[in-house]
């Protein structure tokens, strides 16, 4: 055992010092990005123009390096110029300094208002910075900064790089960088101090100048002059109290009828504090030499009514509370909620139990009972006592979310007809939506699936929203919503029509809530016509007379004479019921209108199977029937019914289950031509002895093809046949052609079953949850805010919000079109809305305070309009005229009024009063507060290290604010004469 161990016991260790440690792969992983990223060797740009560090481009590159297992990422920041000669970048320029030590000295762009800090504090192009990749992570220790520095020095070196490369050492926040710039025997070393307290001997010019000038260690004197740029920051806080011009809604005033600002209808807008917090004043002197001012701890010179340059900036409120944007925030919010109109008012279910076993009892009585004819000089004011009466069976008046007064407004509002005594006729159901096919809302609503803005839907989504807002939230939306499916019903039941909906079959363009109560506003119009068809021939059912009407159509248009009779569909299987009932249709009065020289032929239901012609509503032109040459009559026919979009996409899906089987295609053309062959046969009893072929001259002329032949007598003749596809064996045509048989349309069974539609909508209606009601009216409440924005923007005429608006209305298209919109994409759309409200109020807050509107001369108002509109888009505004031009004395006097409030001292005018010099000065408080923050540069080129050394930039930067002191140095140094 021993013998075995011996030779591992003379085994040794070799270390290998050709490895590279952990520390030269850091500094060779430097090296390789910057060699990657092309930044080696002296490239010199074009000198820099005045405030291209905020209207150029920044762009950045990043890569991520390690040290042992410590993350660092290294970002490249450059602004992005127009590319140099290639030519210069050949040669070795050997008495150049760096790029970044030239941009130094530069001036054009000192105190850049949106910039990198470290562009802001060194005026650099383009620089590189090494930062912990983890935002927690920090470097502290002071070894650990000296040996990353040490890393960028010698990477700096073997690479050529003349970037200067920075290193992020201490806490994030702090901001704090050291670095470094390596040219051809010179180098720049960045250096940075950072305190919370200030010394006081740096608070003002002459302490830093001593600073700058004992760390620049210059050996020669005198000393040459240093620049010096100087920039104090002001700021305005108590001034939105004077100036803020939006008034606060007055919601009691809705109660007593003086609606005021916010009528119902109408959406408010407007911020309801302040959009603007703060006015900054920057006021600048760009370039002093040392000695011609005096700033010490004893007396300045530095009077911002004498800074030959003044900036302004403007500091937003965060999020201000934006009346529209919370408007359509707040009913969005019911989208979310899952409770039903009947848990949300409580419902008490034993007074239902109670009404329940009452109806029952007098079932019978009812049945035997004969039907009350309506009386149509009912008033129809009294709908809105009816629908009160039938919900305060359920609930005590006093509980009721919505008090009577508001109730009466908003259903007034709603249904401006209940005020008039008279019953409703058909037109003013269509007078209230005359959209013009041209104008943009027009195209708003139906870009957003909405409404149109002065319909019913339209004006009942914006009456919920503002329930929902300011009187009884959630409870107050289906309170009223339940009045209103009441006030439905009641219309319903007394053949009342709905106002502020488009007569004709429901526009698949709007939302499917507007489709739903345009179906029951046509069952009504059904009714009520077919109810007075009952009693007696009366001639204002329709608007124009359908006699007129197709005549002065075409013959490929004829068919579509009845829509203007404003029938609306069915579902599409009503042909197919299996009950034989009996039904009068609407069509026995048309053709009594339609054709009254014909009345004396009009035959009763017995004379169905004689051939006496029936139910024709005019002659066709010239054209006569091909066989006995007797006039080809337009029959009076039922019209095709028209259906909402979700009982198309019923139709379309049981349509397409029935499959490609024969049997499957047989039926589904037998569903698809029940129109067809109500038509046909209210063709025949018009026409008796006709054939196919005239069938078709009339329905498709498209089908019947004449040609002009020479008979035997050698004339030109036209001989006319049916198309190739008519003549197809076991045409459909064909086939419903011969099964036809001659019955007039008003004892045809009906193809739209009004009734049975009314209550299927009604139903719809009643089951309708206040979040799926939101769900329908959102469309319309963002349209509704569209609009109000727009409007509101063409006073202010802003084009940024111009085309913000563009933007969102593209946005809302896409996102409204389809059938559930994700709501995180909905909530973008309100978001954006709220962003232009809140800018339209940051124009009217700054237009207020610049007095834009009181100005006399139109010169002054011109100026200050674009100086206020440069508020609002630029990051910072030059004063034009610094103290002296129009906007500088507007912000003079902001200040003034704002200290001499501080200090509870007697305004201006007073003071001029007064008339010893003595007083005045007593009284007197300065016009400016002390300044927030001091900006200072300090520019010189002196040689370092030695006097015979070369002659570069030095820099040194100094921010003092209240809470935090700065000083960034740029040192530069000889490193071949020292």
């Amino acid at each position: 055992m021993a013998a075995d161990s011996e030779p591992e016991s003379e085994v040794f260790e070799i270390t290998d010092f050709t490895t590279a440690s952990e520390w030269e792969r850091f500094i060779s992983k430097i090296e390789e990005v910057l060699n990657d990223w092309k930044l080696i060797g002296n490239s010199l740009g074009k000198p820099l123009e005045k405030g291209v560090f905020t209207s150029g481009t920044w762009e950045e590159k990043s890569d991520e390096i390690s040290f042992a297992d410590f993350k660092f990422s290294v970002t490249h920041h450059y602004l992005v110029q127009d590319s140099t000669d290639k030519e210069g970048k050949d040669e070795v320029l050997e008495d150049v300094i760096p790029q970044s030590m030239q941009d130094l000295l530069c001036m054009n762009n000192d105190f850049p208002p949106r910039a990198h800090c470290l562009v802001r504090w060194y005026g650099l192009r383009e620089f590189v910075v090494i930062a912990p990749a983890a935002n927690h992570d920090a470097v502290l220790s002071e070894s650990k900064c000296n040996l990353l520095l040490s890393s960028v020095s010698i990477a700096l070196g073997n690479t050529g790089c003349q970037v200067p490369l920075f290193v992020q050492i201490h806490h994030k926040w702090r901001r704090m960088y050291v670095g470094e710039c390596q040219g051809h025997g010179v180098r720049t070393d960045f250096e940075m101090v950072h305190l919370r307290k200030v010394p006081n001997q740096y608070t003002h010019l002459s302490g830093l100048l001593d600073i700058f000038k004992s760390k620049i260690g210059c050996p020669l004197t005198p000393l040459p002059p240093v620049s010096i740029a100087i920039r104090l920051t002001y700021v305005l806080q108590d001034w939105q109290q004077y100036f803020w011009p939006q008034q606060p809604p007055d919601i009691d005033a809705l109660v007593g009828g003086e609606v005021g600002g916010l009528e119902f209808g109408k959406l408010p807008f407007g911020a309801c504090e302040d959009p603007i917090s703060e006015l900054h004043l920057a006021t600048t002197w760009p370039h002093l030499t040392e000695g011609i001012i005096v700033d010490n701890d004893v007396y300045s010179d530095l009077d911002p009514i004498q800074a030959p340059h003044w900036s302004v900036r403007v500091r937003k409120a965060d999020n201000p509370q934006c009346l529209l944007g919370d408007f359509v925030t707040e009913f969005f919010k019911i989208c979310r909620r899952k409770e039903s109109t009947d848990e949300i008012l409580g419902r008490s279910t034993f007074e239902e139990e109670g009404r329940e076993i009452a109806d029952i009892t007098h079932a019978l009585s009812k049945l035997t009972e004969p039907a009350p004819v309506p009386i149509h000089k009912l008033s129809v004011s009294n709908m809105v006592h009816t629908a009160k009466k039938k919900i305060r069976k359920h609930r005590g008046v006093e509980e009721s979310p919505l008090n009577n007064d508001v109730l009466n407004t908003i259903l007034l509002f709603l249904f401006p007809d209940a005020a008039s005594e008279k019953p409703l006729d058909g037109s003013s159901a269509v007078d209230n939506n005359n959209p013009l096919s041209e104008s943009e809302e027009y195209n708003l609503y139906n870009q957003f699936k909405s409404a149109p803005s002065d319909s019913l839907t339209y004006k009942l989504a914006l009456c919920l929203c503002m329930i929902n807002f300011y009187h009884g939230g959630l409870k107050g939306v289906a309170h009223l919503w339940q009045e209103f499916v009441l006030e439905m019903r009641f219309r319903w039941e007394n053949n009342f029509l709905i106002p502020g909906l488009a007569s004709g079959p429901p526009d698949l363009r709007c939302c499917l809530l507007h489709q739903k109560l345009q179906m029951l506003n046509c069952c009504i119009e059904r009714k009520k016509a077919r109810d007075e068809g009952r009693k007696t021939n009366t001639s204002d059912m329709f608007p124009g007379d359908a006699g007129k009407a197709g005549d002065q159509l075409g013959p490929d248009n004829l068919k579509d004479t009845d829509k203007e009779k404003g029938e609306v569909g069915k579902s599409w299987d009503s042909w197919s019921d299996s009950e034989e009932e009996f039904f009068e249709c609407l069509s026995d009065t048309e053709e009594l209108k339609g054709n009254g020289q014909e009345s004396g032929k009009k035959g009763g239901p017995k004379e169905t199977a004689s051939l006496k012609p029936e139910g024709r509503l005019h002659q066709h032109g010239k054209l006569t029937l091909l066989h006995n040459g007797e006039p080809l009559y337009i029959p009076v026919t039922q019209e095709p019914a028209p259906m909402t979009e979700d009982l198309l996409e019923e139709q379309s899906e049981v349509l397409a289950k029935l499959g490609t089987s024969a049997e499957g295609a047989h039926l589904r053309a037998r569903m698809q031509s029940a129109c067809l062959l109500s038509d046909m046969e209210s063709f025949k009893a018009a026409n008796p002895g006709c054939f196919l072929e005239d069938f078709v001259r009339w329905y498709s002329p498209r089908d019947y093809i004449e040609e002009e032949v020479i008979d035997e007598k050698g004339n030109m003749v036209l001989k006319g046949e049916l198309s190739a596809r008519m003549k197809i064996p076991s045409n459909m045509w064909v086939e419903a052609w011969e099964t036809a048989k001659p019955i007039p349309a008003r004892r045809q069974r009906r193809l739209f079953d009004d009734t049975r539609e009314a209550e299927k909508v009604l139903h719809y209606l009643a089951v309708q949850k206040p979040a799926d009601l939101a769900r329908h009216l959102l469309p319309c409440v963002i349209h509704a805010a569209v609009l109000k924005v727009k409007e509101e923007e063409n006073l202010e005429n802003i084009s940024s919000v111009k085309k913000i608006i563009k933007q969102i209305i593209t946005h809302s298209s896409k996102v409204l079109h389809f059938p559930n919109p994700e709501d995180k994409k909905l909530e973008e759309i309100i978001h954006q809305i709220t962003n232009v409200e809140a800018i339209i109020a940051r124009a009217r807050s700054l237009k207020a305070k610049f007095g834009t509107e009181k100005c006399e001369q139109e010169e002054e108002k011109e100026d200050l309009e674009k100086f206020v509109s440069c508020l609002l888009e630029q990051p910072e505004v030059l004063v034009v005229g610094a103290g002296r031009g129009h906007a500088g004395k507007i912000i003079h006097k902001l200040f003034v009024n704002a200290q001499r409030a501080a200090a509870m001292a007697p305004p201006e005018e007073e003071l001029k009063r007064v008339s010893s010099p003595e007083e005045r000065r007593q009284n007197s408080v300065s016009d400016f507060p002390p300044p927030a923050g001091r900006e200072l540069i300090l520019r010189t080129t002196v040689p370092r290290p030695a006097p015979y050394s070369r002659a570069l930039p030095q820099r040194m930067y100094s921010v003092l604010t209240k809470e935090d002191f700065r000083l960034a140095g740029a040192f530069s140094s000889d490193t071949s004469f020292f």
